[in-house]
């Protein structure tokens, strides 16, 4: 009797792991484009009326070009009201732990301006089909580690999420324009706002738009980074190489840098988890990347839910090319003078070290957007449980090439009173999409041309 009950148990057990892992009904796959919009936000806005319906997202003419360079669509428009230390209780339901710290540390400068909502995100119909795709066939696997039935997709691992590894997956696998090169910028100022700013070229290429990327390779890769830095002297020629894949324990990422100054190429592997980030001072881990990038393995995940929040959104005022770095960064926290919030429906999503494993952060907490399943707010707790750093991305729609991108990534340390933001590009070049990467561009035999000062 004991041996029955126990194959009942395990048979129980592995039906429920089963429906845990499994992809979403038929049912459910139907509502993308009908309830829900083809990336699984709510179609409709809310009951009194300050989200609008989503109406297909920000077309590709929306706004001229200058230069190149993205311009506001909304440039008419007026904040319709400004929250400040002095009323921020009265609209602390709508805010993050992090934000209400920031009016406490910096209660004379820090300030968001909130403008009207405008749903924007728009993708290209392909990735749309691919996401209904993903919907109806990917799976966790690995204990929420990797995902299997995704290689044909690609893209938004799960538009319908059951849980708060979903939903970061979403995030990790979400479209950003295929192939890109871009020159960013990054600072790490002093308490009295000083700073030395660094300049990158990245690229970054995905499996699907690669030439010659052998297909066993192909089925558990998720992008191939490269970062090389071009300012200032003294950092001048390094670069950084990362192959990251969908399943970063079955195959863990791999990372190798050039060092100019030795003319050597060695592996990397300090380059995940909280490892430092590049010429960061500091001020980021590895996984600060992106708001969030890199294996899961190491935190559980929970769902809180879903909720209305004042988030950075459209950012297009502190993107802009007629402004420079000095006019961004400040001291404390960036000109909040240029930044745009609007009230969006976010997904919360917190993240709990596991016993016995490592990272500097005790507890994360994450809030994406439901419409581009963007991390747009962090907040980054140390192991004393004390809010240490708090994390808000200014995005923005990439009108003209159907993608939503980061016009600049802050991260404050609201202990020390120093921040670090990066991804900035006022006084660059346009980034170049869409272009065709070769798999041979991306290899350490690769790093030393590409370091060339």
């Amino acid at each position: 009797m004991k041996t029955t009950r126990k194959l009942f148990s395990a048979l129980a057990l592995s039906l429920l792991a089963s429906s845990v892992m499994a992809a979403v009904s038929p049912e459910e796959v139907a509502k993308l484009g009908t309830s829900l919009t083809p990336l699984g936000a709510e179609m409709a806005g809310n009951a009194d009326g300050t989200i609008p319906a989503w109406n297909g997202g920000l077309a590709t003419d929306a706004a001229p070009l200058k230069n190149g360079h993205l311009t506001n669509p909304f440039k008419d428009e007026q904040p319709k009201f400004v929250i400040t230390a002095q009323n921020a209780e009265q609209y602390k339901d709508k805010l993050t732990a992090g934000q209400m710290a920031m009016f406490q540390r910096y209660p004379d400068t820090y300030k968001i301006r909130v403008f009207p909502t405008h749903r924007t995100t728009a993708v290209p119909d392909a990735i749309y089909e691919a996401a209904k795709k993903s919907a109806a066939n990917t799976e966790l696997v690995e204990g929420g580690n990797g995902v299997s039935n995704f290689t044909d997709s690609r893209y938004y691992a799960f538009p319908i999420p059951k849980d708060g590894l979903e939903v970061m997956w979403n995030h990790i696998t979400r479209y950003r324009g295929g192939n890109v090169r871009r020159n960013i910028t990054q600072a790490t100022p002093q308490t009295n706002g000083s700073y030395t700013m660094v300049h990158f070229e990245d690229e970054v290429a995905f499996p699907s738009e690669m030439t010659d990327l052998d297909p066993e390779r192909a089925k558990n890769a998720l992008l191939f980074f490269k970062q090389r830095v071009t300012a200032p002297s003294r950092l001048a020629g390094n670069v950084l190489l990362v192959h990251d894949s969908l399943d970063q324990v079955k195959e863990p990422r791999q990372a190798w840098i050039y060092n100019a100054g030795q003319r050597r190429v060695r592996r990397a592997p300090q380059v995940a988890y909280d490892g430092p980030g590049t010429a960061s001072d500091g001020m980021r881990t590895t996984d600060n990347f992106d708001m969030f990038s890199g294996a899961p393995d190491r935190y559980d995940w929970k769902l809180i839910g879903k909720k209305e929040m004042y988030i950075p959104y459209n950012s297009y005022e502190i993107a802009s090319s007629d402004i420079k770095y000095s006019d961004i960064i400040k001291a404390g926290h960036v000109n909040q003078d240029l930044a745009r919030y609007e009230l969006h429906r976010v997904w919360e999503v917190e993240a709990t070290l596991k016993n016995g494993e490592r990272n500097i952060y005790a507890k994360r907490r994450f809030f994406i957007d439901e419409d581009s399943w963007t991390i747009v707010q962090s907040e980054l707790y140390d192991g004393r449980g004390q809010l240490w750093r708090v994390g808000e991305a200014h995005m923005l729609q990439y009108y003209q090439h159907k993608a939503q991108a980061y016009a600049l990534e802050a991260l404050y340390d609201i202990i020390s009173g120093r921040y670090i933001a990066i991804g900035m590009a006022n006084e660059e070049k346009p980034w170049a999409y869409g272009h065709r990467a070769s798999a041979r561009d991306f290899t350490p035999a690769a790093l030393r041309n590409a370091g060339v000062r």
